[in-house]
């Protein structure tokens, strides 16, 4: 079995294979994944990391395994004042993608319910999830200890 230690948040050539994972499976440290081509990888970082989309594994021969968001369930959260929105969303410490005329949540049905009270249109996607990483570093933060 493929062993990877090292993880790059970019491609420093061609990945020679690719993992699909949701969100939740992109925070890990040590476990086996299935490839896209079926083989299997054991993922031994020294520390848990949050693998980004598009950032790739380093296997122990120096091969790249590209890491791509797998489509999960989420919110799309649409509003004529999507930046208050993004406020409270922003407020609760959820998990947010951030585009110019959306917000993408992970499935919660209070918050849905609270942006739906504030004016937001909440409807059910399926599609690759990506995040901001925080202020205070790359990929999940937690906490604001610096």
């Amino acid at each position: 079995m493929l062993t990877a230690q090292t993880y790059h948040s970019h491609s420093q050539g061609t990945p020679t294979g690719s993992v699909k994972l949701d969100y939740e499976a992109r925070f890990l440290r040590r476990k086996v994944l299935t490839l896209t081509d079926g083989n299997r990888l054991l993922v031994d970082l020294p520390k848990t990391t949050s693998l980004d989309h598009g950032g790739v594994l380093i296997t122990e021969d120096g091969a790249e395994i590209s890491v791509i968001a797998a489509p999960e369930a989420l919110l799309e959260v649409t509003a004529p004042d999507l930046t208050r929105i993004a406020w409270h969303v922003g407020n609760r410490h959820t998990p947010c993608q951030i585009e110019k005329n959306r917000l993408l949540i992970q499935p919660d049905h209070v918050i849905a319910e609270m942006l739906t009270l504030l004016g937001a249109e909440v409807t059910e996607v399926t599609e690759p999830f990506t995040p901001e990483g925080g202020a205070y570093g790359h990929g999940r933060t937690h906490g604001h200890a610096h």
